[in-house]
């Protein structure tokens, strides 16, 4: 009975491997057709890797004609909103002067550890605009410190004080926006931690906006189970000092 188990197991593996093989297979030849469609549509696709037009597959499912929709969108987007191919921090004084972002450590999977205190975020007249260059600019840091072969970061929302003077329902819907139509399948997971009952009226407002993708990363932490649940994660040595980790966390600008 047991080496029938084992028979099992090694033919469930195999299987495994195989419908693994399959799926990259069809990725790959998905990724080559459209790279020739946007490549008609816009010549400097040829400058992009083939890793960026897969994240965007993966992020319509692998339905070519939505992600080329997504990706001719992105480009001109990027053109207009970054025509230098990077903001400047004196480009988001105000977002910065507020500290309230953080990168140190990576998780078990070698992804980069983001962390970001929601209290910290006031909004203020004419901030929208700079709050989605400080988006842009988080987001460009971190994907530019990725590991070799890692495309994805971990990032942990801490509500702790949060209370009405920080909600910013316009921001969080810009922000949400960016991330998934200009950085899709960037985000590998978001623990929302010390979440004060008053903050799920903005998340009413914001949860219906949420692709499925992105739900299904979305993980909210009980107080009691923080730091076990982190450390699932996360090994003691990379986790922030805050929750209990050896590191100390570094601000955005300063990684």
């Amino acid at each position: 009975m047991e080496f029938s188990n084992i028979e099992e197991s090694k033919g469930a593996i195999a299987e495994e491997k195989e419908n693994g093989k399959e799926i990259n297979e069809i990725e790959e030849s998905k990724v080559r057709l459209m790279r020739t469609f946007v490549e008609r549509e816009d010549p400097s696709v040829k400058e992009v890797d083939d890793f960026t037009i897969r994240r965007f597959l993966r992020a319509r499912e692998l339905d070519i004609e939505k992600a080329s929709t997504l990706f001719l969108k992105y480009l001109s987007w990027r053109r207009s909103f970054i025509p230098n191919g990077f903001i400047s921090p004196s480009e988001i004084p105000n977002e910065l002067a507020q500290n309230k972002l953080f990168m140190q450590g990576a998780d078990k999977q070698n992804r980069p550890v983001v962390v970001v205190f929601g209290a910290r975020h006031r909004p203020y007249k004419g901030s929208s605009e700079e709050l989605k260059r400080f988006v842009v600019y988080t987001l460009e840091r971190i994907c530019a410190r990725m590991p070799a072969g890692k495309e994805k970061f971990v990032s942990i929302a801490d509500l702790e004080g949060w209370g009405y003077s920080n909600s910013d329902i316009r921001g969080y819907l810009a922000a949400l926006s960016i991330l998934q139509d200009c950085y899709p399948e960037r985000l590998g997971k978001l623990f929302i931690v010390h979440v004060p009952y008053v903050f799920m009226t903005a998340w009413k407002v914001v949860y219906p906006f949420i692709d499925r993708k992105t739900k299904n990363k979305i993980i909210f932490v009980e107080n009691k189970r923080l730091k076990s649940t982190l450390l699932d994660d996360i090994d003691e040595s990379q986790l922030p000092d805050v929750y209990g980790g050896k590191l100390s966390l570094v601000p955005i600008q300063d990684v």
